[in-house]
């Protein structure tokens, strides 16, 4: 009889969940994980990238206190104590979940876990891995050395994933990191050259020209954000060279070179040219984490990327085997890899669940904050979509104009015949927060008619939601009537 009745490998945000759902069910439920629980999430993501990026916002808003009639005087950054907060605030998440793990019954195996068959793996000692940032590398390698082997009727792959390298000569230099080492940084650089203009890498550029570093953001397609609504990315655009961001799009690095005591980075595209930096920063994306897995003993494959497949209930095409997370290639978003956890561990505990990604939100911490669910316009007009759009600034809501930020708008796509809600996308003060009302309209089906006759409270950020929808149905109160924009169907 196996030992367990499931084992989740990987203790990230996807992994935990799902240990903690199926022992809730009344399995039996291991987890293996090589360093702290929370995964890449909560000690080399989300978490305190956010706690950083509070400290940036922080810093502005008191630089700039003067304009809401509080005087400071030598304001400066401590980024010591920057990233102390920041470890503090990882540290006691990270031994929250541990605890919720521990308080759910759950049996937490600390190591590198290795298939030697569909359901057995061995767990290897994680080796040393070298001090980062005030505790262990997230990248630490699996000895020769196996602690034990664990037995379980279904399998749980949850191993995330990690940053991808860039293939350019150089990108092995010393200062040139990924957003992992970008946590490592003791001091703040005089000059940041960040490739890859995706959420990764304008987050650490917008941080980092908070503190007064020379920023350049190199992105190879032709706007930040490139998977965003094209006006989304247009609007950061604008907003970065506004506060000092050199932003190069419709560009590739050719390679890296050491300059001095610095860095020289080659930039081809339409304005060709040779940057100069302290630091650069790699942000071009991530790849599955499965390569010392041991899929093969397993008998699970992967795609052309190296991701698992697997169907809407998270089987792979392995009986008894199921993969959550960011090596699914679904989504790689934290909140995307535990809603899949919540259903695999409800399907091997027997229940008819399902999972449905047709409204996944994503929200990207700069300033403005972006946020978006559904169809761009353009994935929209391309699926076939007679479109209405609308769109409400933020600079016409009381609550942004008293709180005194006013950049950025809300956008809707909306069906031109029946008004319902197919996208929503953000820029501006509470994005983040603010897109929920945007994934419910979407799961619900609701109409820009709906949205509009919802009473939202005054005077609220929320309440954008419901001026834009009055505009898409042409009865604005707080902006001019415009024109509204409907599409031919393609």
């Amino acid at each position: 009889m196996p030992q367990f009745d499931l084992l989740v490998v990987g203790g990230g945000p996807g992994g935990y969940v799902a240990a903690i759902r199926a022992a809730q069910r009344g399995l039996r439920v291991a987890l293996v994980e090589k360093e702290r629980p929370g995964g890449v999430c909560l000690n080399w993501g989300c978490i305190p990238t956010k706690a950083m990026l509070r400290s940036a916002e922080v810093f502005q808003i008191v630089d700039s206190a003067k304009d809401f009639g509080i005087t400071t005087e030598n304001v400066q950054v401590d980024f010591a104590a920057v990233r102390e907060r920041k470890n503090g605030i990882v540290d006691e998440l990270t031994h929250g979940v541990a605890g919720l793990l521990q308080a759910n019954g759950v049996t937490v195996i600390e190591g590198h876990a290795r298939f030697t068959g569909p359901s057995t793996v061995e767990v290897f000692r994680a080796g040393p891995s070298p001090v980062f940032d005030g505790g262990p590398r997230y990248a630490a390698a699996p000895t020769d050395i196996p602690i034990r082997t664990v037995e379980a009727t279904d399998v749980i792959i949850a191993t995330g994933s990690v940053p991808a390298p860039l293939p350019v000569s150089g990108a092995d230099l010393p200062g040139v990191i990924t957003s992992d080492g970008a946590f490592g940084l003791t001091e703040i650089p005089e000059r940041l050259v960040v490739i890859g203009g995706s959420a990764v890498g304008v987050e650490w550029a917008g941080l980092f020209a908070a503190f007064g570093t020379a920023v350049t953001v190199v992105e190879m397609q032709d706007r930040l954000v490139p998977a965003e609504d094209a006006e989304i990315g247009a609007a950061l655009g604008r907003s970065f060279t506004g506060r000092g961001i050199t932003v190069s799009t419709s560009s590739t690095v050719t390679g890296i070179e050491r300059s001095g005591d610095g860095l020289r980075v080659n930039v081809d595209g339409t304005d060709p040219r040779a940057l100069d930096a302290d630091i650069v920063l790699v942000g071009v994306g991530r790849r599955p984490n499965t390569a010392a897995l041991g899929l093969d003993a397993a008998g699970v494959g992967t795609d052309a990327r190296g991701f698992i497949p697997v169907d809407d209930r998270l089987r792979t095409g392995v009986e008894h085997v199921y993969a959550i997370g960011d090596v699914t290639g679904k989504a790689l978003l934290a909140h995307v890899a535990s809603h899949q956890g919540l259903t695999a561990a409800d399907v091997i505990a027997g229940h008819d669940v399902h999972i449905d990604y047709h409204a996944i939100p994503a929200a990207t911490f700069t300033h403005p904050e972006i946020a978006s669910v559904g169809l761009t316009e353009a994935a929209a007009r391309a699926a076939g979509h007679d479109v209405v759009t609308a769109k409400f600034p933020f600079a016409a809501l009381g609550r942004a104009r008293s709180v005194g930020d006013t950049e950025g708008f809300l956008k809707i796509i909306a069906g031109a015949r029946h008004h319902e809600v197919l996208g929503v996308h953000i820029i501006g003060p509470s994005a983040s927060d603010l897109i929920t009302e945007g994934a419910l309209a979407i799961t619900l089906e609701a109409t820009l008619d709906e949205l509009a006759h919802t009473i939202h409270a005054h005077p609220t950020f929320g309440e954008i939601g419901m001026e834009a929808a009055l505009t898409g149905l042409g009865l604005p109160i707080h902006i001019a009537p415009p024109r509204t924009r409907r599409g031919d169907r393609a």
